[in-house]
């Protein structure tokens, strides 16, 4: 396995800092935002793909550390029945062609979640079979929009040299955990595969041991380190179905926390041994949104309990 940061938690740091504290915290390669749901603080997309010497340039940099760019992250909602859905789409093309550009050979994203009809303009997220109009809903989503684009995507990738597409478990999303990620792969060929989150499942009540055993390392390529803490002043009451904004921490039912805050380093030691058991040896990739503390200390944290737990030198 790789030791691998996703740098959007140090994006208050300029590039060349950034890579520098990633070098002396001891990382091995980044995943590097390209736009979407991030604002992309290290890198800006059309400066790469406008020119040849800024690419040469990003690169040098990354090498001169002794790192590796492991792979570019576009994800947002590109299937959203709006403008915004045209301009996540337009972040995932030209992230596809400067992968091709600079030779990385796997992106990583999320599915996607359309409308509930040709007429919305919103996204709907389907999470249950009553009253029966959802069962309707959710198939056209599957059958009208979400394998239709995927096929569409994987010929794209292919045309852009890319080998994988790790899609996110993420909630508000039409794959957001194995079962569902399985089925598009089933739909669409194997150039989609999981980045395996386990924070997500956390708060959704999976359990993410057992998700590593279902999916099995053919199917996970990419993984996210990144916690979660159930809060249990308010989730007995409330349950796990929280709207509140990830900055309200203080009166969630249960908030993302740096590693050994939410589950502890025995916990990480098991998910990656179980990873490694499955024949898993791609980028655990640390992805710090601890709001509790400042970014850089729950960095440090985390990459203290992820060194433990990682069934490798480093």
């Amino acid at each position: 396995m790789r030791f691998c940061l996703n740098t959007d938690c140090l994006g208050y740091m300029p590039f060349e800092e950034m890579l520098d504290t990633v070098a002396e915290l001891g990382y091995e390669s980044i995943e590097i935002a390209c736009g979407n749901w991030s604002k992309a603080p290290h890198i800006d997309l059309d400066a790469m793909l406008e020119s040849e010497q800024t690419r040469k340039s990003f690169m040098d940099a990354i090498a001169k550390r002794g790192l590796v760019l492991e792979v570019l992250n576009c994800s947002g909602n590109q299937l959203a029945p709006n403008e915004e859905g045209k301009l996540h789409q337009e972040v995932v093309e030209k992230t596809f062609k400067l992968a091709g550009l600079l030779g990385v050979k796997k992106i990583v994203m999320m599915s996607g979640c359309p409308g509930g009809s040709a007429e919305d303009h919103t996204p709907n997220w389907i999470v249950t079979s009553w009253p029966p109009i959802t069962t309707k809903i959710l198939n056209w989503q599957w059958e009208e929009v979400l394998i239709p684009y995927w096929k569409k995507t994987v010929e794209l990738a292919k045309a852009n040299g890319i080998e994988k597409i790790a899609l996110e478990n993420h909630g508000c999303q039409m794959v957001y955990n194995p079962e569902t990620l399985i089925r598009l792969r089933d739909a669409v060929g194997p150039m989609v595969g999981m980045n395996l989150d386990p924070s997500h499942l956390m708060w959704m009540g999976g359990d993410p041991v057992a998700a590593v055993h279902k999916l099995g390392a053919d199917r996970i390529y990419h993984v996210h380190a990144k916690d979660v803490r159930i809060e249990r002043n308010y989730i007995g009451p409330d349950g796990v179905l929280d709207t509140k904004t990830i900055d309200q921490f203080a009166k969630r039912t249960w908030n993302y926390v740096a590693l050994g805050h939410g589950n502890d380093v025995s916990w990480w030691k098991e998910f990656l041994s179980c990873l490694s058991m499955e024949g898993y040896d791609g980028p655990i990739s640390q992805e710090m949104e601890d709001l509790t503390m400042p970014a850089l200390t729950g960095l440090k944290k985390s990459t203290t309990v992820l060194k433990e737990a990682m069934p490798c030198d480093l």
